[in-house]
Parts: C-alpha cells; sequence; structure tokens
C-alpha cells in the first residue's frame, strides 16, 4: 500500500466514477485501475462495486475512504507548504541577537523582512554572546558581538559584519571627567584609557562581548580596573551611571538616541572597536528562510533604516 493508492482511492470516492477521478489526478483510467486492484489486493476484500457506469463503495471501502481523505488533505497541506517555501511565502524563522545588535540592528532588519516575506513568522531570542551560542542549536541564524570561534559547532559559518565602536559614557558636567577634560584640553582627539586609572568603572555582566573587549584593552594597556558595579544590559550600565556609579561602556550604537545627559567619549590612541558577525548554524543545511534574512542583512548598510551607528549624536562628547 502506497500513498498514491490512498490518494487514488480518495478521488474515486469523492467521484464514484473511476473515469472522472483518473481526470481529476491526471491519469489514465488504466492506471487509477490498477492502483485500485493492487489496494483492494493489500486489504483483501472488495473496496468498490460497479454500479452502472459509476462505482459505490463497500462498507469496508466507505471506511477506508475517510482515511484516505484525511491522507489527501495532509498531502495537499505539504506540497502547499513546500511551494510556499521555495516562494517564501511562509514558514518560520528562529534569529538569535545578543545584546547591541538585538535592541539596535534587529528590529529594523526583522522590520524589512516582514514587508518582504509578511507570511514568514519570525521568532527571536536574546541575551549576550555566551547566551546566544549556547543557544544555536535552536535557532536559523544569529547576530552576536565579540568573538565567538572557538565556541561554536563545527557545522556554523561565521559571516562579519559591521564594525562597531565601543565608548565611554559619564553624566554630563561630573566631577568624575576631571580626568578626562584634562586629557582633552591638551588637544587629544581620543582619551587613553591612563585616564580612567582611578574612576570607578560599570561593567556589564560576564559574556558580554563588550564586557570582553573592554577588559582587554585595560589589561593591554596595562591600566587597573576599579569595577564599581557589575549590571545587566546595555540600558542598565547606561542607568547605572547616570545615577552616579561610574563611567561605563557601551556601544556608541547605543547612544543614538539619547538626550545629551550622558557624554560620550572616545577612547585611543585607536578606535576600542569590534566587529559584529552572522552565524549560520547547520550552514550545510540552512534553510531558504535563513538564506534570505542573511542576504538582508549583508546588504543592511550603517545609517539605513535608522540603523547608524553614527558618532555625532547628540550628547556625543567628540573634540573638534
Amino acid at each position: 500500500m502506497t500513498p498514491e493508492q490512498l490518494i487514488t482511492f480518495a478521488a474515486v470516492a469523492e467521484h464514484l466514477n473511476i473515469s472522472r477521478a483518473a481526470q481529476a489526478l491526471h491519469l489514465s483510467q488504466p492506471a487509477v485501475s490498477g492502483q485500485l486492484r493492487l489496494l483492494q489486493e493489500e486489504f483483501g476484500e472488495p473496496l468498490y462495486l460497479r454500479d452502472g457506469r459509476g462505482v459505490r463503495l463497500t462498507p469496508t471501502g466507505e471506511q477506508l475512504a475517510a482515511y484516505a481523505a484525511r491522507l489527501r488533505e495532509n498531502w495537499r497541506d505539504t506540497l502547499a507548504f513546500r511551494d510556499a517555501l521555495r516562494g517564501l511565502e511562509r514558514g518560520t524563522l528562529r534569529i538569535g541577537a545578543s545584546t547591541t545588535p538585538a535592541s539596535y540592528r534587529l528590529p529594523y532588519l526583522v522590520a524589512a523582512f516582514h514587508r518582504r516575506y509578511p507570511d514568514v513568522k519570525l521568532e527571536t531570542a536574546s541575551g549576550n554572546t555566551a547566551d546566544v551560542v549556547a543557544m544555536l542549536g535552536q535557532l536559523d541564524i544569529a547576530l552576536v558581538e565579540g568573538p565567538v570561534g572557538a565556541q561554536l559547532p563545527a557545522d556554523c559559518a561565521v559571516h562579519p559584519w559591521h564594525e562597531d565602536e565601543i565608548v565611554a559614557i559619564a553624566p554630563r558636567g561630573h566631577a568624575l571627567l576631571g580626568a578626562v577634560d584634562a586629557t582633552l584640553a591638551a588637544g587629544a582627539q581620543r582619551c587613553d584609557l591612563s585616564a580612567f586609572a582611578n574612576l570607578p568603572v560599570v561593567l556589564r555582566e560576564d559574556g558580554s562581548g563588550v564586557r570582553q573587549l573592554v577588559e582587554r584593552a585595560f589589561a593591554r594597556a596595562a591600566v587597573p580596573m576599579r569595577v564599581a558595579l557589575e549590571i545587566a544590559g546595555v540600558e542598565g550600565v547606561k542607568e547605572a551611571v547616570r545615577a552616579g556609579m561610574g563611567i561605563g561602556f557601551v556601544s556608541a550604537m547605543s547612544m543614538r538616541h539619547e538626550d545629551g545627559a550622558l557624554q560620550q567619549i572616545r577612547i585611543g590612541p585607536e578606535p576600542l572597536a569590534r566587529r559584529f558577525s552572522i552565524v549560520v548554524p547547520h550552514a550545510g543545511a540552512a534553510s531558504r528562510v535563513a538564506q534570505r534574512f542573511l542576504e538582508l542583512c549583508l546588504l543592511d548598510e550603517p545609517g539605513q533604516n535608522g540603523a547608524s551607528s553614527d558618532n555625532t549624536a547628540a550628547g556625543t562628547r567628540f573634540p573638534p
């Protein structure tokens, strides 16, 4: 017994005529009769009887017809799903993103993707970089910050994405900025990390890409770090800085909509920068919707759709 035989029987039960069933299935009448014969042999008893120019179902045939009709509907739904995926009309895309891209790039990308493929269901999950890497087995694509290489499963593909600058932040006019002001007053374009040596610092939680980058920068510069507070999330760091807990370190991208209450301080002599990456789990068998979302991400440029990492937003403390 095959699905094709049951689908053929469902058509015969619907039309009660082998010729019309053959026309509906785009098969020859002998092909339909041959499938019916094989199906009756499988069940060991008649499923239908000739009735004039048509047929009528036996009691066994009527019971089988109900199962065959459900199978046919499931088969049609499966074919429709296949065709929809080929045309990207529906399906599910599971996206993971670490904190900064989740907050400041993903909403624009999701909106653009939804406009193109409105029937694709989008599911998102976020956390710090370590969290997102840990959940790759449940994702179709992920946007992450910071180093990821050695932690990734072997079947992942990593695509370099946008570069992001990390800046220090402090409340505007706060006394903590005295050492920084002295550095900038000397005409420096950027503030050396040594200016923060004796200042309290607010850091992101363990696993944060920003935290990893800042800790490595302080270590390379041999500057002692005085950690006043560890707190989860970009907004948590910003609120702690507003509350006077110390100097924070965040993505310049996260400061785009600030009202000027916080000042940004560029760190030098070289920018403190990191690159976002796009990770595609199971890259050898990535879904079509994941491939299309990847293409959209790689076309995304800084400054498009409000997703700019522009460093000239209001409240930026960059020397002229």
